[in-house]
């Protein structure tokens, strides 16, 4: 019985060793289309492994890299209509990123629809890029080759690499559905959202007074009651009309295509940042933001024409001469979802446009109710400004994406809480009157709502003033740059300390600085957690290492690599292996993920896929792979000055004990080849 344990007991640590040594390769990719005429659909189908899944198109900030599709030539060609995918994603919430996710497990096929401009053969080459994670690692984003060979009126098959089709074909699996689709119910928040922003425009001063102004033109056109009440609730579908159009126009020019490149790049995060300051100001009364005066005057003509078309010029010419104090709402509700999803800018336009014809309409046809509408006066101002202050702060968070993205270092996590609390102070004074813009009219005393609302804001000062000392601040973790950007966490400085404390016996120990060779490259944009220092480059890691004659510490991480930020929150913090890292080894961490362009000179070609690597992240992910043959993270690697391994390399472990003990081998090996 003790020898039978004993084969099974070596047979599972063989298969460990060979689970960890091998290449993950959980999702894999084949291709194909079907042509009619010349319409083509390119098909792109993923079959999941167990345990695994891949994440959808569109998702949101500060979360996995969403799967995209890239095509490297669309001259011959144009996409028709949004990406369609089967089975519909799930959503649920992630565990590893702490948000709610779309992903796909099992099977997905993703649908691309598109009109050939030429009748002539041609081949259609890009790659796919996505992402997959299980609830113990996440693997780094990777591409998949495609090439589609279209030959005029004929089906026409994709050639995917032959490895992989080869791998591909090896692997059926049966998809079942796991229910309706989450995303539902985002969708109706997003509505509501929506309907509560087109209800706070009414309250504006370019749209409040025209209520009783198009009404009473609507009573006094000389028609009958009820045509005249036909006409205006044909005036609040005008309205809802004209701006769902400008949803779906949105929703057609900002397909999913352009998902990744609107939520990662810099310039229309720069662009929206700007847009959202600009609004500020006017808001602010700094000045006004109208359209072009031949514009507004072409439109309020026609409506002399009455009947229903003079109904829909009227409704139009509300849109225009109100879009001084609705742009930025409306510019808000589009931005937010100009993320791939094509429903969503449709709704959110009909939830605002819903709720804004709304009184128009209601009033049209009970006149008698304008009776007790509150006059126009200073409120309406006041609503402005305050709206004023919500865009300056929200319009933070897309310089934001742009900073992170770009390692700007413009604004970390506690300049960017820093200016939450001054603007939202600001606006609890002027909530309570002590705090003027050169159109308010005076305030004689504070009224309830107003008090109410200024108990809220400051409340939510007093929640944001923690968050400057590292507070993780979860209720609105969504909207603040990541925690590692935060300089002072005083957190993690108490619990280092009390854990150095209890380590030593009562005597804080403090250690002694790394000792590093040169300043290290990227080291202003890439940082090592616990005050750690050390490389982030290979090369000039072991050089340094050869020099004070130290062995390696290679970190394989990444930024978005949740496993890694846990490994060194519960692993790297312990007293033992901060006092081991610290002292006896050169730590070169390589980020796999990070998109920094390397100069031609560094640029390397892989043995593994023949591609040329560009990218600080895509040159040490495939050193992982082609070096060790392994593509997850966190993956651990202790070497000599030779590059020999000193141990086996270690991967997620929560256990401090463990991760001590593989120092400490890797260390007595290293005396030994002295």
């Amino acid at each position: 019985m003790t020898t039978k344990r004993s084969i099974l007991s070596i047979f599972f640590l063989l298969f460990a060793f060979h689970s960890f040594a091998q290449i993950l390769e959980p999702v894999k990719w084949s291709f194909d289309s079907k042509q009619n005429g010349n319409e083509v659909k390119l098909i792109f189908k993923a079959t999941i492994e167990d345990d695994w899944h891949l994440y959808d198109t569109s998702l949101p900030d500060g979360g996995p890299v969403p799967t995209s599709i890239n095509f490297e030539d669309t001259s011959k060609f144009e996409l028709v209509g949004e990406l369609e995918k089967k089975p519909k994603p799930t959503e649920k919430f992630d565990q590893t990123f702490q948000m709610d996710l779309r992903y796909f497990d099992g099977q997905a096929e993703l649908i691309q629809t598109i009109r050939l401009k030429t009748d002539e053969p041609l081949t259609i080459a890009g790659y796919v890029e996505f992402m997959c994670c299980n609830d113990e690692t996440c693997l780094p984003p990777t591409e998949a080759d495609f090439s589609f060979s279209l030959n005029g009126a004929d089906d026409a098959k994709a050639e995917a690499p032959a490895a992989e089709q080869a791998e591909s074909d090896k692997t059926t699996k049966v998809l079942t559905d796991k229910g309706k689709e989450g995303s539902t119910e985002t969708l109706w928040l997003f509505f509501f959202f929506s309907f509560l922003a087109g209800l706070a425009a009414i309250l504006t001063p370019c749209v409040f007074p025209m209520i009783p102004m198009t009404v009473s033109f609507f009573m006094h056109s000389g028609e009958s009651k009820i045509k005249a009440r036909l006409h205006a609730a044909f005036y609040g579908f005008s309205i809802i009309a004209i701006y769902t159009i400008v949803g779906t126009l949105v929703a057609v020019l900002f397909g999913p295509d352009a998902a990744n490149w609107l939520s990662t790049h810099w310039l229309p995060n720069t662009l929206f940042f700007i847009i959202f300051m600009v609004f500020a100001f006017s808001f602010f009364g700094m000045f006004e933001i109208v359209l072009p005066s031949w514009l507004v005057n072409k439109s309020d003509k026609q409506v002399d024409k009455g009947g229903f078309l003079g109904s829909f010029f009227m409704a139009l010419t509300l849109v225009l001469v109100s879009f001084s104090c609705t742009g930025p709402i409306v510019g808000a509700i589009l931005v937010e979802s100009a993320g791939g999803e094509v429903l969503k800018p449709i709704i959110g336009m009909f939830g605002f446009a819903l709720a804004f014809a709304l009184p128009f309409t209601l009033f049209a046809l009970f006149p008698g109710w304008l009776s007790n509408l509150p006059k126009s006066g200073g409120w309406l101002n006041s609503v402005k400004v305050v709206l004023g202050f919500l865009e300056l702060a929200l319009g933070l968070k897309f310089l934001s994406i742009a900073d992170q993205t770009y390692h700007w270092g413009i604004l970390d996590r506690e300049v960017y809480l820093a200016l939450w609390i001054v603007i939202f102070t600001l606006m609890g004074f002027y909530l309570l009157g002590k705090l003027k813009f050169s159109h308010d009219s005076e305030t004689k005393f504070v009224s309830v709502p107003r008090l109410m609302m200024a108990i809220a804001t400051f409340s939510f000062v007093i929640y944001l003033v923690p968050g400057m000392f590292g507070a993780p601040l979860k209720a609105i973790s969504g909207y603040l740059p990541p925690q590692t950007t935060h300089d002072f966490d005083l957190h993690k400085i108490i619990r280092d300390e009390v854990k150095l404390v209890s380590s030593t016996g009562g005597a804080i120990n403090h250690f002694d600085d790394n000792e590093l060779c040169e300043e290290p490259k990227f080291g202003e944009f890439l940082h090592l957690p616990h005050g750690l220092e050390g490389y982030f480059d290979f090369e000039q890691g072991m050089a340094c290492a050869k020099a004070l004659n130290k062995p390696v510490f290679i970190d394989f991480t990444g930024h978005g690599c949740v496993n890694c930020r846990e490994m060194e929150a519960a692993v790297w913090s312990d007293p033992r292996v901060l006092e081991r890292l610290k002292n006896d080894f050169v730590i070169i961490a390589l980020y796999v993920d990070d998109k920094s362009k390397l100069p031609e000179e560094e640029w390397v070609t892989s043995s593994y896929d023949g591609k040329v690597k560009k990218t600080l992240g895509k040159k040490y992910a495939d050193f992982q792979i082609t070096r060790f043959g392994v593509n997850a993270q966190p993956y651990y690697v202790l070497m000599d000055t030779n590059e020999d391994l000193l141990v086996e390399p270690k991967a997620y472990d929560l256990n401090p004990d463990n991760f001590v003990r593989f120092l400490d081998e890797a260390l007595e090996e290293f005396k030994k080849r002295q």
